[in-house]
């Protein structure tokens, strides 16, 4: 679906696979809720994305979703699932993609695992995984956990997908496989 994404800078975390890490350590450019606003409206898309770095580090993502929201869009957070989704308003029209840091990314005990009961049926959980202890981790985690939303697992740039739908296939669970389709179409090159 064509998204205009809005990529804020910072985040709490440091993965050891993070392929957006200028977004952890750039200087971004200050705007306000108002200002991004209107440079959304000027894309031929109904559909907006909140990512970063972590995005519900940034105190005006609360103000700017509202917006968003006011204002007829999709909106999408792209959360690494650090930090409470409590104060994230309730709509239709707000989807909110955890992600669940598995072993490999360094992060793993950093997670609010109490955010998987805040998830609706309309939201989903992200595992990212680099090898087989971080799928045996994801399938941990949602045995452990009541999960409402549809769940993805992704591997990690460059991994080859087919395993990881090979183990998805012998485990029995019913969680979808995809690739980053961002870096198939355009490589890591970046404002796309």
């Amino acid at each position: 679906m064509p998204t205009v994404f809005v990529r804020t800078c910072g985040c709490n975390l440091q993965c050891e696979w993070c392929d957006t890490t200028y977004a952890r350590i750039e200087e971004g450019i200050e705007m306000s809720p108002l200002d991004i606003l209107e440079k959304v409206k000027g894309f031929k898309s109904r559909f907006v994305c909140l990512t970063g770095g972590e995005p519900l580090l940034n105190k005006d993502v609360y103000k700017l979703t509202d917006i968003l929201l006011q204002n007829a869009f999709h909106v999408s957070i792209e959360t690494n699932g650090s930090i409470s989704l409590e104060d994230l308003p309730c709509s239709d029209n707000l989807l909110i993609s955890m992600d669940i840091k598995c072993p490999s990314s360094g992060m793993s005990d950093r997670m609010k695992l109490e955010n998987l009961e805040l998830l609706s049926p309309a939201d989903q959980l992200k595992f990212v995984v680099a090898d087989k202890d971080d799928f045996s981790f994801a399938v941990k985690i949602l045995k452990e956990h009541q999960v409402q939303c549809p769940v993805i697992v992704t591997p990690v740039g460059g991994l080859d997908i087919r395993p990881v739908a090979e183990w998805v296939l012998k485990s029995g669970l019913h969680v979808r496989v995809l690739p980053q389709l961002q870096k198939l179409i355009w490589g890591q090159r970046r404002g796309t």
